[in-house]
């Protein structure tokens, strides 16, 4: 593999993990507002 090969794939790999994160952040986000809609905290929410 050469140089450029490898650095596509590690940036790849920065990207899909990039979108994941995103993609959970954006659920904890969902899940926050909707807890706060309720009215109800979560007993971890102290963290």
């Amino acid at each position: 593999m050469s140089a450029a090969d490898e650095k596509m794939t590690r940036e790849e790999r920065l990207a899909a993990k990039l979108r994941e994160n995103l993609r959970r952040r954006k659920a904890q986000g969902r899940e926050m507002r909707e807890s706060d809609a309720d009215g109800v905290s979560k007993p971890d929410a102290d963290r």
